[in-house]
């Protein structure tokens, strides 16, 4: 890191450093159709414009990429959690079908023996958790959305076209 007046500006290392893939068109990177070069905290843009980077703009950058990481995997955990409802669904409709009075309820990795109104009641119970997992999961989505909005907005600002939020 260099030290210009009061300002702090980037070396070329610390500046690939917010990717694990270095400099490519995904995850909150620069366009590399866009930069000519990345020098000494410098960011020549398609424009023949410079920006400079300071240490403020690389946090930005940085946390919009975890935002972006923890929003994919949110995706997943979520579409999962969807998968889990449904599967609770249809396990209470298939119980309701049932005109057994004990049925096999697993639970962890092995099956019981269980009456239908405890089995009835247990799943109650774990589709309301389920709901409020998936309930969680949204509002946490929602949050980091609004956050990237922010984030965005600063950056594109600063750096203009120079600079790829987009998901390809």
């Amino acid at each position: 890191m260099q030290q210009v007046g009061k300002r702090q500006t980037l070396d070329l290392p610390m500046v690939r450093g917010f990717c694990r893939r270095s400099i490519c068109s995904s995850c909150a990177c620069f366009r590399s159709d866009a930069i000519l070069a990345v020098l000494g905290g410098l960011i020549l843009q398609g424009d023949g414009t410079e920006a400079q980077v300071t240490w403020d703009d690389q946090q930005n950058i940085n946390r919009f990429g975890r935002l972006n990481n923890r929003l994919h995997e949110l995706a997943d955990e979520i579409r999962l959690a969807k998968e889990a409802n449904e599967n609770l669904e249809d396990a209470g409709n298939e119980l309701i079908l049932s005109d057994e009075d004990v049925v096999r309820f697993q639970i962890g990795e092995v099956f019981a023996h269980m009456p239908v109104d405890d089995v009835e009641a247990r799943l109650e119970q774990m589709k309301e958790d389920a709901a409020k997992k998936l309930e969680k999961l949204e509002e946490e989505k929602e949050s980091i959305l609004a956050q990237m909005a922010e984030l965005k907005k600063i950056l594109k600002a600063k750096f203009g076209d120079a600079i790829n939020l987009e998901e390809d």
